[in-house]
């Protein structure tokens, strides 16, 4: 794209906003990413899949961010 940068960080942030640097696609739903955490997450969605389980309830959850956040409410 012509763009230059002083610091490398800056340089990999801005491949991974380009559409063009999104080498995770979903066939489910087609969406792309490009990063493979969102990628995973997006897999377990569709496949009903919920690893992170709370110890109090039982309660499962998709992604480990929304069981902290549930466990803040016990």
């Amino acid at each position: 794209c012509g763009k230059s940068f002083i610091w490398k960080s800056d340089l990999v942030t801005h491949h991974r906003i380009n559409p063009r640097e999104q080498p995770y696609k979903s066939l489910e739903c087609g969406k792309s990413f490009s990063r493979s955490s969102k990628f995973i997450t997006c897999q377990r969605i569709h496949s009903g899949e919920r690893p992170y389980e709370c110890p109090k309830c039982g309660k499962s959850f998709s992604q480990s961010s929304n069981l902290t956040k549930h466990q803040w409410r016990h």
